[in-house]
């Protein structure tokens, strides 16, 4: 199966509702909406043909500049018996991160989607138990998000030289 192949199947179930399909490094990349996110994995998962089983990974990304679309949920999805791997992204506003759970159809994704929580403050509606993983309970931020400046501007124990700016 190809990713041509694999694209056309998206678009024969999904239509328009799947789209920005990229082949970044030969790995077939695309998006959906977020009310959709469960019916592509599921799709993925359940038809024979597509046959992605593996999880590899799901994490968040914070883009600031995206207005209404700022955090991006990344789910790497694997073929393990073709040896094909996709990865597609659904992106939500930071005033109301809510996405699907994943964890009905990939037991892999109650962790990730924990630790996406807990570092991007993405919420999973329907998790079973989304709870802080890392991070102590009592933090009312979150550290992955980039809202925070990287270091203190004013300090003068620094020499830009050294750092190559």
């Amino acid at each position: 199966m190809t990713n041509e192949q694999i694209k056309q199947q998206l678009i024969d179930k999904f239509g328009d509702l799947v789209y920005h399909f990229e082949e970044p490094y030969g790995m077939l990349t695309f998006e959906t909406a977020t009310d959709n996110n469960l019916k592509v994995l599921t799709f993925l998962h359940d038809d024979a043909q597509m046959g992605f089983h593996f999880l590899n990974d799901l994490t968040a990304v914070h883009y600031p500049d995206n207005k209404d679309k700022e955090l991006a949920v990344v789910y790497m999805l694997q073929n393990i018996t073709l040896g094909l791997r996709i990865r597609f992204k659904v992106f939500v506003p930071i005033d109301k991160p809510d996405v699907f759970t994943a964890t009905s159809v990939f037991a892999t994704a109650n962790w990730l989607e924990r630790e996406a929580y807990d570092f991007f403050g993405i919420n999973f509606v329907g998790h079973p138990n989304l709870i802080r993983i890392m991070n102590v309970e009592e933090m009312d931020y979150f550290p992955l998000r980039k809202e925070y400046k990287l270091e203190e501007q004013t300090r003068t124990d620094k020499d830009d030289d050294m750092f190559g700016r």
